[in-house]
């Protein structure tokens, strides 16, 4: 299995929406896919509450049955659907993919 997570900081407003909206779009566009894309088992997003500067915005916490499921995951029009909503919203990303 994979577990991909990515942390986005995000843009005070973007899109004619203040930060908290954009993050509230941002959970509900990705929980959204799950039973959408074959091989993504699980998806959970996170909204921060602690505000501090080394804090992100919003995290996804995906599992994923193996690297092809990674890899389809990216490039599938659902999931492709969802990323210029986010990079319009997002002025920081980092992500870690790892197996177990």
């Amino acid at each position: 299995m994979i577990k991909h997570i990515v942390m986005w900081k995000l843009k005070e407003t973007a899109a004619g929406n203040d930060k908290a909206t954009n993050a509230l779009i941002i959970k509900e566009k990705l929980e959204a896919l799950v039973g959408k894309i074959p091989g993504l088992l699980e998806v959970e997003v996170g909204i921060d509450f602690n505000k501090s500067d080394a804090a992100f915005d919003v995290v996804l916490y995906s599992v994923l049955e193996n690297k092809s499921a990674l890899s389809s995951y990216q490039i599938h029009p659902e999931h492709q659907a969802v990323v210029p909503v986010v990079k319009e919203a997002a002025c920081q990303r980092v992500v870690v993919d790892y197996e177990i």
